[in-house]
């Protein structure tokens, strides 16, 4: 599985601790069914923060990050919704409206229909976390399927993290 993003839940509610890191099957071409949420395909996890080390580089090699290994919040607390929202930024900040990376918090901008996983533990709704585009470079996109979305959830009670994506 390849990682593709991790956010820290205290970004988003100063109240909440731990790390949703992502997952998603990367093999080619591409039978992992990983845009649902429960098929195996992709997997989220939530790690509390003072169980987390960063891993040692090991001798002799270099660490090499892209382009996309780090983005800036920008809130955008008083847009009525995520399409608002992006529009507003690339008005305000002159840039392209696909250089706008996601969400954190907030409400799902679903491209199909409402698909919040429900908890396979204590079987309530998973809560919202983030919405990730694809990326605005084709080297360093994601594939959810060529103009798709990610969505990444949580179980509050039980701390079961689950992730799917739409096209």
């Amino acid at each position: 599985m390849q990682f593709l993003a991790q956010v820290r839940l205290d970004d988003i509610d100063s109240a909440e601790s731990g790390l949703l890191s992502i997952f998603m099957c990367q093999n080619d071409p591409g039978l992992c069914d990983e845009w649902d949420a429960t098929s195996g395909g992709n997997r989220a996890f939530v790690f509390e923060l003072d169980q987390l080390t960063p891993a040692a580089v090991p001798p002799g090699d270099n660490v090499l990050l892209e382009e996309t290994s780090e983005v800036a919040y920008v809130p955008l607390n008083d847009s009525e919704d995520y399409g608002e929202a992006r529009e507003r930024w690339r008005v305000e900040s002159g840039r392209p409206v696909r250089d706008v990376l996601g969400q954190l918090g907030g409400l799902p901008a679903w491209l199909q229909f409402d698909e919040t996983p429900t908890c396979a533990v204590c079987d309530l709704p998973m809560s919202f976390v983030v919405q990730i585009e694809e990326g605005h470079d084709y080297q360093t996109a994601i594939n959810f399927g060529g103009g798709g979305c990610g969505y990444g959830f949580r179980c509050r009670s039980c701390t079961t993290a689950a992730f799917l994506w739409q096209r």
